[in-house]
């Protein structure tokens, strides 16, 4: 049984950062590749936003414009775990922020996916809160 359990959450000034851990288990985890979304307090499961993905090598990452110079996605397959580094974090980046993982076989070991419906497992999210 997948599961994925967020941490690194929690409340800072704008301009400030936060670093996020997703920690996986019950998956072989270099043969997935992760995303991080976010979901704003008001908006419906559907319109929950991709922020950043990288490729089960690790080798290629894709981020929203918004994250693009301010966020860092990474992981660390030994460990099972993914990071995504926020700097420079802005009042509207508050949000709910999950993680989610997509087996990624028989396919370019770079590929990544930035479509929510493209991934399978979930954790239960950690709340950032970014004040002005």
């Amino acid at each position: 049984q997948v599961q994925l359990v967020e941490s690194g959450g929690g409340l800072v000034q704008a301009g400030g950062s936060l670093r996020l851990s997703c920690a996986a288990s019950g998956l072989s985890f270099g043969l997935y590749a992760m995303g991080w979304f976010r979901q704003a307090a008001q908006a419906a499961e559907r319109d929950r936003e991709f922020v950043a993905a990288v490729s089960r090598s690790g080798d290629a990452t894709h981020y929203t414009d918004s994250a693009k110079g301010r966020f860092t996605i990474s992981r660390d397959n030994a460990e099972r775990t993914v990071y995504l580094q926020m700097d420079s974090l802005k009042p509207e980046d508050t949000a709910v922020y999950y993680c989610a993982a997509r087996i990624a076989v028989n396919t370019n070991s770079d590929r990544l996916y930035d479509n929510r419906y493209d991934y399978n497992d979930w954790g239960r999210g950690t709340q950032v809160t970014v004040s002005s």
